[in-house]
């Protein structure tokens, strides 16, 4: 030992009441026997006098007492510590940080009931302390340097499981790290998202509440206000708390307060009449006894908040029973405690004392006073708890083994032996008389265990009474088990709703209103096409391409298929037309084919026009094709089959129209070329244009084929369902060779449209290529811009009434002479011939005739009209 140490002059000493008992091992232990500090004013004239503390704690004295019941049980106790007589010395903190810095550094002195002269005065080998955080922080910032092991049964900040700062620092009392989560877990399972917060002005509470919205904040949870109180406040800081208890509009409110600190502002609640909170309660003040009233109750029953788990100790009734002021005078804090239970004031020696005076005979044996329940002790089991762990450790290290085991030699000098408590204090592992297990982890701290506690009013007190548990599982999870049909609400007998704004209903999202928490917003209904099938939906989830959402926006329901139907009105119309201009096409040809032997039929070259007609029953049977549901065939078909028969129509119509120019056109005599130009040639001329454009079909199909597709850009509710033409440039490459076609027609009876006879077909093949290239050059743009099935509707418009214009011009007037008036249906009208003759004809032979040679045209003449007149007539 370092006697320079104890030989230093001191300047002064704290004075500092003491429950004392010496002992060849010390153990201190500091409790808030009184819980508050009278402030005084030092005038810096004279020594300041000692600190004076008010308002005795029953709840914190019988924590005293537990501590000296364990250790003169463990005196007593044979397998624990043999032969080694445990001392205490216990001094009050006034639950002040300030006056647990006094009392920490007290310890750490020499004690003063020593003898000055004793060679190694025992030391302080451990600490029980403090009740508060803040106490602890100062406790364990003052003797941790030395290698003083501290035990907390009480503070729960989890700032000190830092062992970098603390690193003796130990408790019995789960960390408010475990608090905190199981806070969350709570809030969690009943929904509540706006909530309140009151700390306290100190390490605890300001710890605490940041630890719980750390763990809120995952959740979505958020915290509406934090009020901040301490027991020293003033009345106007407590008052403004109050006020904003009454402005806010959350439902729940979270106390992470000391019960010292929070009593004055319950008390000002309870006054103010602020009714229809739920409170949630820090372990801290959830089974206190002083705010556990019915008056209380009127604001604050039904609170809900997290203990350590209770244990009954029989034996310590006895003890408490037997505390008396007569058995040792000078005991500190015994007279005030007699006082309060008996209500006198004891006679002692050398004291003179005002109020009732005790008789002597009083006695606590048959109290019933809550201070004698040890049914349900909590914090005065981990002060218990505290004590047996700083047992076991000093047996470890002084016997080299843990208590229990045989035979038990003394291995280490029990002098001086803070400096090694604090690694075997570490290491303890052990199982209680209760059936706990007792250790510490990395950090100091014991295993995570809380029950739940409801606020209960039961003939006429408040009950703390026990509705669930939770606790840490191995996996480093938590589960949370709590029976909430007994929850006694104190809103009534459903689960309070506590949020800023109720959730959003199906078919809406949230929308943050600017400058408030992430709690608080609007319902805004999801857009067109997106949904949100769940409540409380943070965005609205966009439908697949094929689905559109419903009226209430909370289902995404599959678009509505548009194509050309058979049976819809449009469909009906067009196949009517269609099915009407085939049947036209097949009674024109047989109309043709039985007056087959006529002038008219013969004049208008019978085989071509029955080419033709059946083109055109073809063309009008193809727009039957473009209607329906598109399918991979179809879309090949209507586009190839339009192709194809609207070439071979066109090229029917400019074989006749060769037909005519040629026959009209050869006035020279001696030119061969209509005689030429007959059937075979006819045929030919069809054939080869048709397979010109169904050799542009067959690579269409080859390359880049027609296919169903959906097109979505026409509406957002439907999908038009059509017939992509695949290649661009093979489509109007299509129509192009049909427009060529069609032009190369139409000059070439233009050219022919004068020529003479009373049935000249060059005129009505000019007006149907005319109107057949009108509805085609219309079509381009009408195609292009109409919308949805109204393209298909367009393109069958102009295939029928192309085909319509065909079959009107070039065969209505041939049909009403056959058929109105069969008078005109002779030769005789057909060539135009009058009663002189062939005049017609012979005018034109003249002017033929006339540029031959004189000699020739006395030849030529009669051959000439007669060819002329044979050809016409077919």
């Amino acid at each position: 030992c370092l006697d320079f140490i104890y030989h230093l002059c001191l300047f002064g000493r704290f004075d500092m009441p003491s429950l004392f008992h010496p002992g060849e091992i010390m153990i201190g232990g500091i409790f808030p026997v009184f819980n508050k500090e009278v402030s005084s004013t030092s005038t810096f004239a004279r020594e300041p006098p000692g600190v004076k503390c008010a308002g005795f704690d029953l709840r914190a004295f019988r924590w005293t007492q537990v501590m000296i019941f364990a250790i003169e049980e463990i005196n007593k106790d044979p397998a624990l510590l043999p032969n080694i007589s445990l001392g205490y010395r216990i001094l009050n903190s006034c639950a002040s940080p300030t006056n647990a810095l006094r009392a920490a550094l007290t310890l750490a002195s020499r004690p003063e009931e020593t003898e000055f002269n004793s060679s190694c005065p025992p030391t302080i080998s451990a600490v029980i302390a403090a009740s508060g955080s803040s106490q602890s922080l100062a406790v364990a910032g003052t003797v941790g340097p030395f290698q003083v092991p501290i035990v907390s049964y009480f503070s729960t900040c989890a700032c000190l499981s830092d062992r970098a700062k603390y690193p003796t620092f130990f408790r019995t009392i789960p960390s408010d790290y475990f608090q905190a989560k199981a806070l969350a877990a709570l809030v969690k399972h009943f929904g509540w998202q706006w909530i309140g917060a009151i700390q306290s002005d100190n390490d605890y509470g300001r710890n605490g509440i940041l630890s719980f919205t750390e763990e809120v904040k995952k959740l979505g949870v958020c915290i509406a206000f934090v009020g901040t109180i301490l027991r020293t406040y003033s009345m106007d800081k407590i008052l403004d708390v109050v006020e904003m208890i009454r402005r806010s509009t959350v439902k729940v409110i979270l106390a992470f307060v000391p019960e010292g600190d929070f009593y004055p502002l319950m008390k000002e609640v309870v006054k103010q009449n602020i009714t229809g909170i739920q409170w949630i309660a820090s372990e801290a003040w959830i089974t206190a006894a002083r705010p556990s009233t019915p008056e209380i109750y009127q604001a604050f029953g039904g609170a809900l908040g997290f203990v350590m788990q209770k244990m009954t100790m029989p034996k310590l009734r006895p003890f408490l029973t037997n505390i008396s002021p007569y058995t040792d005078p000078s005991a500190a804090f015994v007279k005030d405690f007699w006082e309060i239970m008996v209500g006198c004031r004891p006679v002692l020696p050398e004291e003179h004392r005002m109020g009732k005076i005790c008789t002597g005979n009083e006695t606590l044996m048959n109290s019933q006073h809550a201070f004698f329940d040890v049914t349900q002790l909590r914090v005065t089991y981990n002060v218990y708890k505290a004590v047996y762990a700083i047992a076991h450790a000093l047996h470890q290290l002084i016997f080299c083994k843990p208590a229990g085991q045989k035979p038990v030699r003394p291995c280490l000098n029990i002098t001086c032996l803070s400096f090694q408590v604090t690694d075997h204090l570490q290491r303890v592992n052990f199982r209680n008389e209760f059936g706990d297990d007792v250790f510490f982890d990395e950090n100091g701290d014991p295993p995570a265990s809380y029950d739940i506690i409801n606020w209960q009013l039961r003939n006429g007190q408040v009950q703390h009474v026990t509705l669930g548990h939770f606790a840490s599982a191995a996996n480093g999870d938590f589960r949370l088990n709590i029976q909430e049909e007994k929850i006694v609400w104190r809103t009534g007998k459903r689960v309070p709703t506590s949020v800023c704004s109720n959730v959003c209903p199906v078919g809406t999202r949230k929308a943050q209103i600017k400058g408030k928490p992430t709690c608080c917003f609007d319902c805004i209904p999801c857009a067109d096409g997106t949904i949100a099938n769940s409540t409380g939906a943070a965005d609205c989830t966009p439908c697949p391409q094929e689905y559109w959402s419903n009226e209430r926006k909370d289902e995404c329901i599959p678009k509505t298929t548009e194509f050309l139907r058979y049976h819809e009105p449009m469909g009906i119309a067009l196949t009517v037309v269609s099915l009407l201009g085939a049947s036209l096409s097949l009674v024109t040809m047989m109309v043709f084919i039985h007056y087959r032997e006529t002038p008219v039929i013969k004049a208008s070259n019978s085989e071509l026009s029955c080419f033709l007609l059946f083109s055109l029953f073809l063309c009008f049977l193809c727009p039957l094709t473009f209607m329906g549901k598109p399918t991979v065939w179809t879309c090949m078909l209507r586009h190839t089959a339009f192709g194809v028969t609207f070439a071979l129509c066109i090229s029917c119509v400019l074989g006749k129209t060769i037909v005519v120019v040629t026959a009209f056109k050869a006035t020279i005599p001696g030119n061969k070329v209509a005689g030429k130009f007959g059937p075979a040639q006819q045929r030919i001329i069809v054939c080869s244009c048709t397979m010109i454009q169904i050799l542009i079909c067959v690579l269409w199909l080859k390359f880049k084929p027609p296919f169903p597709d959906m097109v979505f850009r026409y509406s957002n509710k439907k999908i038009v369902l059509e017939c992509n033409t695949g290649s661009e440039a093979a489509f109007y490459a299509v129509l192009g060779y049909i427009g060529i076609l069609a032009i190369i027609c139409l000059v070439l009876a233009f050219l022919a449209r004068k020529l003479p006879d009373n049935f000249n077909e060059a005129k009505f093949i000019t007006f149907s290529m005319l109107i057949f290239c009108a509805v085609w050059i219309t079509f381009i743009p009408a195609y292009i811009s109409s919308p949805g099935k109204f393209t298909v509707a367009v393109e069958i418009f102009a295939i029928l009434s192309s085909a319509f214009g065909l079959l009107s011009s070039i065969f209505a007037p041939k049909c009403y002479i056959i058929l109105v008036k069969p008078e005109k249906n002779t030769k005789k009208h057909v060539m135009g011939i009058n009663a002189l003759g062939c005049s017609t004809l012979e005018q034109k032979c003249k002017k033929g005739v006339q540029r031959l040679r004189p000699k020739q045209q006395k030849y030529e003449q009669p051959r000439y009209i007669s060819r002329l007149c044979s050809h016409k007539l077919g």
